[in-house]
């Protein structure tokens, strides 16, 4: 299935209580869609998966899926550092009707490549729908590598990968190597489009929240030939995508720009914080220096 080319890393909303906003994340699903993305991923990095419970992630999955329908595609972050239990998430997820799972490689356990290889085949096996993975070594601690992730291509449903290890060396071996039809999405706003130039397939993006028309115009623009006009849009929004990460990490940084612009998603939960002053003004004051594409809800 032709899962998108612009996919957005989302945000779990939460309401002042901190519990999971449900009404509020089809919303926001829906707002996305509106701005340019083909599809939501919930329950990533971006999406605070380690503090959702088993419960709060499917009915999660189910609304948000549900809202959509058929007008964009839904990845459900069910990957964790447990391969049994990424393999019960899995199947409930696809029972559900997510159109594909995100896999993460397993943090803190540091497998070898062969650990990490028999994870992941394990879960791909286990379903029927595609798998993403996601190759984050500086979340995880370990680096998928591209022999590794050449393997793992072979395997029907495995569709591709994120990568935001920001090795361009080996993603260009994964993109050269791996069975026809294996995608690579960049896993790292600012490697958008580097990524793209050695033939990756698109972006799972967290700027997008705020600037989804315009990465659209990125990846479009540049399978368009028009190298020029992506690479004019790129460094525009180059600062804002670095600030969203760096001045209070992700996603505080994120929802505290989300929530000041109108659209309302909630505190970060327990162990991040919402971004302290100096960074709040660092912030809104490239923010407000861009054109938002997302549509603020009332």
């Amino acid at each position: 299935m032709e899962i998108g080319r612009l996919l957005t890393a989302m945000v779990t909303p939460f309401d002042a209580n901190g519990a999971v906003d449900y009404a509020q994340a089809k919303r926001l699903a829906l707002a996305l869609l509106e701005s340019g993305s083909d599809g939501v991923v919930l329950a990533g990095t971006t999406g605070e998966s380690p503090t959702l419970s088993h419960e709060e992630k499917m009915r999660l999955f189910s609304e948000v899926k549900e809202a959509i329908g058929s007008r964009g595609t839904v990845v459900a972050g069910t990957g964790t550092y447990n391969t049994a239990e990424s393999v019960e998430l899995s199947r409930e997820a696809e029972r559900l009707g997510v159109d594909a799972v995100l896999l993460t490689c397993p943090y803190y356990s540091k497998p070898s490549q062969e650990g990490l290889y028999r994870h992941f085949e394990t879960i791909a096996r286990a379903v029927t729908i595609p798998c993403i993975m996601y190759n984050i070594p500086g979340r995880t601690s370990v680096n998928m590598t591209a022999e590794t992730q050449v393997r793992l291509s072979d395997i029907e449903n495995i569709a591709g990968v994120k990568e935001s290890s920001g090795d361009l060396v080996q993603i260009a071996q994964i993109i050269e190597k791996s069975r026809e039809g294996f995608c690579v999405w960049s896993g790292d706003d600012q490697m958008t489009l580097p990524i793209l130039g050695i033939g990756g397939y698109g972006v799972i993006s967290v700027v997008s929240h705020l600037a989804g028309a315009q990465m659209r115009d990125i990846v479009q623009s540049y399978l368009a030939g028009n190298v020029d006009e992506a690479a004019r849009i790129h460094r525009r929004l180059l600062p804002l995508m670095t600030v969203l990460l760096t001045a209070a990490g992700n996603p505080p940084g994120l929802k505290h720009a989300l929530n000041e612009i109108g659209f309302s998603v909630g505190a970060p939960r327990l162990p991040l914080v919402g971004p302290d002053e100096g960074a709040r003004e660092q912030i809104m004051a490239e923010v407000r220096r861009q054109r938002i594409d997302l549509a603020v809800a009332v």
